[in-house]
């Protein structure tokens, strides 16, 4: 192919790129069953292009019975027909790559759907060909578990299983149970399974989960965690998962071994990505050792940002915790995805107005956009959508079923998106989609947003036009300089030789006065909100949610 011809001029494409993250159910239905397909997408990559982002991330398509809509797969290989087929995803690929973006494919290497036939035949007996592909255990002396483990979405981690009379682990549903990485032939098929994309031209790979392939050979309990620790990480502190370190069923050190391989498997298709989703007790240096420069994956992704927790403290002793660990790794920030409350909704609590929404959504965009690393955005995150407020009988989602009402699941962020104004479906579907689409997602939608400067969309494609101009920004150094500023105060400064651009933002709920970073000048055609410096240029007053810039004066 051609791409692959000048491979050694975009090998690195993704340092520093904009990666647009699709959920295929809910980005655009072209055959109207209510459900998002592969069509769908191709049919919206020209809007995508026109944002200015560098690829898509598309999440799982893959033949699944949708326990848990895509990440319980029972072929790797073949497109589900909810999504279309194998030559709908080659045409998908052909045409982002003549609009220049790259195609990153959501892969789920530690564990399947129990209806994959690898499992089907594991479960029938202790002597078969597949018998130790999964992680089975005998029952202790009381019948109970094997040990103390827990499933993240509620329970034991052990399921048992009346055919081969023993527990297999499941770090999520039951229905998918986790695959046994200490078995060769396990983690030589996974990679055969990874390779079949890389083959038809992908441009690279997520690996979900990639922290949770390995598990403690010695089934070794979980020891409990102090009550004051139980947040974070992307589940709610009720869930009883949050009541242990869990330091022996992920995280193992023979992981590090996988994940040399899967770099020279993806070394053997140039400018090709492994992107590693990390969510483990110490999430910052597990991403810094797993994206060791040229040896493990290309980078990681974590879910520090996408947490509750919102302060200029926490983004920056975040961001400086990966800095001083990374040993030339690469991170991938985000501050939404498919398993989280949206961000303008999560961190944006204080909001009362629509104003205020929209103000906080693009000091959002500009905030992620000037931190060090590859930027992903979720689909809707362009449009500033708001969780979706779902009553429990319109939820999908089994976490948040089993969770509610203290935990309401993951259905609030993944609703359709709004295209069109003033048309039934919102332009997603000609019939009633699988989730509904709220009312203020249908005010917000593309078509009333295009045109308008005004707009979270035109301010997106303008941010992301500007920032690709900005080479400190796309690949400079990142520190946080201290100007005794106020607590709501972040200065995220990037450097290239000596010379700067500092970004200045106003977290806080009052406006802000403070001096510009000595031997830097106002950016006054950099992108800016609710900002004014004074007349000389030496003090900058922000708003709430308000942001600017400086560069390094030129000497």
């Amino acid at each position: 192919m051609t791409r692959r011809s000048n491979a050694k001029k975009s090998c690195k494409w993704w340092r520093g790129g904009v990666i647009y993250q699709i959920y295929p159910r809910s980005f655009m239905d072209s055959d109207n069953d209510g459900i998002g397909d592969l069509k769908g997408i191709i049919n919206q990559l020209n809007y995508i292009s026109s944002l200015g982002v560098d690829a898509i991330w598309v999440s799982p398509f893959f033949k699944s019975p949708m326990k848990d809509f895509g990440y319980d797969i029972s072929d790797y290989r073949q497109v589900d027909p909810m999504f279309g087929s194998n030559n709908d995803f080659r045409t998908l690929v052909l045409k982002a790559h003549k609009l220049n973006l790259k195609v990153i494919i959501d892969q789920v290497p530690s564990h399947t759907s129990d209806q994959h036939p690898w499992f089907q035949e594991s479960k029938k007996s202790t002597q078969n060909p597949k018998s130790n592909w999964y992680v089975w255990a005998d029952a202790g002396p009381d019948g109970q578990p094997p040990n103390n483990w827990l499933s993240i979405f509620g329970g034991s981690a052990w399921q048992w299983s009346q055919s081969r009379r023993q527990y297999y682990f499941h770090n999520f549903l039951t229905s998918q149970p986790d695959l046994n990485y200490h078995c060769d032939s396990v983690r030589a098929q996974i990679l055969e399974e990874i390779e079949f994309w890389l083959k038809l031209g992908v441009d690279g790979v997520r690996l979900d989960a990639i922290n949770y392939c390995y598990h403690d050979a010695s089934l070794r309990n979980n020891p409990e965690k102090p009550l004051k620790e139980r947040t974070g990480r992307g589940f709610s502190s009720n869930n009883p998962y949050a009541a242990q370190y869990h330091y022996h069923d992920n995280t193992q050190p023979e992981n590090l071994n996988f994940l040399e391989e899967v770099r020279a498997l993806f070394n053997r298709y140039p400018s090709t990505v492994a992107l590693g989703e990390i969510n483990s007790e110490d999430s910052m240096s597990t991403l810094a050792e797993y994206t060791t420069a040229g040896t493990r994956l290309h980078m990681g992704y974590s879910f520090e940002l996408l947490s509750h927790e919102f302060s200029a403290k926490h983004i920056k002793t975040t961001v400086e915790k990966f800095e001083a660990k990374k040993s030339d790794g690469w991170p991938c920030w985000a501050f939404s995805n498919h398993d989280v409350v949206r961000v303008v909704s999560r961190w944006g609590t204080r909001l009362t107005s629509r104003e205020a929404r929209v103000a906080f959504a693009k000091s959002l965009i500009a905030l992620l956009g000037t931190l060090r690393g590859t930027i992903c955005t979720y689909q809707g995150e362009e449009l500033g959508l708001c969780e979706a407020v779902l009553e429990k009988h319109q939820l999908h989602d089994p976490f948040g079923i089993e969770f509610w009402p203290e935990f309401k699941g993951r259905d609030g962020c993944r609703t359709p998106m709004p295209w069109l104004d003033k048309v039934s479906g919102a332009g997603f579907s000609k019939v009633e989609p699988w989730l509904p689409i709220p009312r203020e997602h249908l005010m917000n939608n593309v078509e009333s947003q295009q045109n308008d400067p005004n707009s979270v969309l035109f301010f997106f494609k303008s941010f992301h036009r500007w920032r690709s101009t900005q080479p400190k920004i796309k690949s400079g150094s990142i520190s946080f300089p201290s100007a005794n500023e106020p607590d709501s105060l972040l200065i995220i400064r990037r450097t290239i030789d000596a010379h700067s651009i500092s970004g200045y933002f106003n977290l806080g709920d009052q406006s802000e006065t403070f001096n510009i970073l000595a031997g830097e000048a106002w950016m006054g055609d950099a992108p800016k909100q609710l900002c004014a410096p004074t007349p000389d240029n030496k003090m900058l007053c922000l708003e709430s949610n308000g942001f600017a810039y400086s560069q390094t004066i030129a000497s």
